[in-house]
């Protein structure tokens, strides 16, 4: 399974999951892909926050250098989040612009938001990151 950022004609951003890069170029050619939003069928893949390319599809299960797995340091990065990063769930947009006028204290935060939230904190001047990471078993 592959995941793409995808993003319409009218600059609306989603992700698209397809079996593999065929399946999108097939898919997308028939207009099969559209936006959620405006559902027009104009789509292009805009670069990701995360990628990972290997040759096959046990690449997640391989040994790097250092003798960790690509599933091990996505749990790694998860747990790093977990025990540094304050959840605040859907309010992150909320919470980040109280955070960046000085409202609340500043910290690490992570959550949620809106593609028009982080449309309005990238018009106030808010810095963040977005990063799609998927859900870990423990």
């Amino acid at each position: 399974m592959i995941i793409y950022d995808l993003k319409c004609e009218k600059g609306h951003s989603f992700e698209g999951w397809f079996k593999d890069r065929q399946a999108w170029i097939s898919q997308n050619s028939q207009k099969l892909v559209s936006c959620p939003v405006c559902n027009s069928s104009s789509i292009e893949i805009v670069p990701s926050s995360v990628a990972f390319i290997g040759k096959d599809s046990r690449t997640s299960e391989k040994i790097t250098e250092k003798g960790h797995s690509l599933a091990n340091a996505l749990k790694m990065l998860n747990q790093y989040l977990d025990n540094n990063f304050e959840d605040v769930g859907n309010k992150f947009a909320e919470t980040a612009l109280k955070i960046h006028y000085g409202d609340e204290e500043r910290r690490n935060i992570k959550g949620t938001s809106t593609p028009q939230e982080e449309e309005n904190l990238r018009e106030e001047g808010v810095h963040f990151l977005k990063i799609s990471l998927p859900k870990m078993d423990s």
